[in-house]
């Protein structure tokens, strides 16, 4: 789950996802990155909390971590659609309906705002196309209130059985040298 960027000045650096769709969500936010300042245009990352006026009082971490309780958090399920398995994941309307349950919202379009601020700042991912369409923009909400939506936690383990990542080609390549900085992705 490795991929290479090249700088400028011909440095090459590489990064190592957990697994292949956090892989293929860095490449294709990056080309994107690259893509928007190729164009002219100013890229410039926006928070979350100012873009969509999240109350301050509301800590993403502390709800990421009552989502995850294994006995009253959301549950991970093996769902199946267009012939592929995506372990691990849950439905985006069981997210809206574990938060309405929980008392962290009053109805389900402050769920929708809550669930997108989730999705947005990395605590949520996108599985599937109906999922990862609305996530790029090309739905009115980054987060869908719907049973065919499918998403999961970044640590979970998840993994689609017959999936295929055509959009993004990566190159096998033989990697050697020096580990010079080891870290994480944390995605903004």
């Amino acid at each position: 789950f490795v991929f290479k960027l090249t700088a400028a000045k011909q440095q090459d650096h590489f990064f190592q996802a957990a697994y292949l769709e956090e892989r293929d969500a860095w490449v294709r936010d990056i080309k994107k990155a690259i893509h928007c300042i190729d164009g002219g245009q100013r890229f410039a990352r926006k928070s979350t909390r100012k873009s969509i006026r999240l109350p301050e009082t509301i800590n993403l971490g502390a709800l990421y971590l009552s989502m995850k309780d294994p006995e009253k958090g959301i549950k991970e399920l093996k769902l199946e659609k267009d012939k592929r398995v995506f372990n691990h994941c849950f439905t985006g309307s069981s997210v809206i309906d574990w938060l309405v349950s929980s008392n962290s919202i009053r109805n389900r379009k402050e769920g929708l705002m809550l669930a997108s601020s989730l999705l947005s700042e990395g605590y949520l991912q996108p599985a599937g196309d109906t999922s990862k369409t609305a996530a790029e923009g090309l739905s009115d909400t980054p987060f869908l209130d719907l049973s065919d939506a499918y998403y999961y936690f970044p640590d979970s383990g998840f993994f689609c059985e017959g999936n295929s990542s055509d959009d993004d080609v990566i190159l096998k390549e033989e990697f050697r040298g020096t580990v010079v900085k080891q870290g994480c992705l944390l995605k903004q």
